[in-house]
């Protein structure tokens, strides 16, 4: 489908409903833009949230997780099959 667009003073574009339903694109959802051998290529794009752990709370679950003696022992002989 080809349609032309039109850029507006701030170098907004409007996508026509018919292509945003066809390709699901609701408002506040994100498009990647790329440009292609002089072409400008819109695709919907996922966004996902990512959290950052500085040192101290790596440390603790280091902590938290720690295994005691007897359950590496026990977790070993399952792996190994020894009692």
């Amino acid at each position: 489908m080809r349609e032309n667009l039109i850029i507006g003073g701030r170098g907004q574009v409007t996508l026509p409903v018919s292509t945003r339903k066809r390709l699901g694109i609701a408002p506040g959802d994100v498009l990647t833009l790329e440009e292609r051998n002089g072409e400008v290529v819109l695709r919907p794009t996922a966004v996902i949230e990512v959290h950052l752990y500085d040192d101290q709370q790596i440390a603790q679950w280091d902590v938290e997780d720690r295994m005691t003696p007897d359950e590496e022992r026990q977790i070993r002989a399952r792996l190994t099959g020894t009692p």
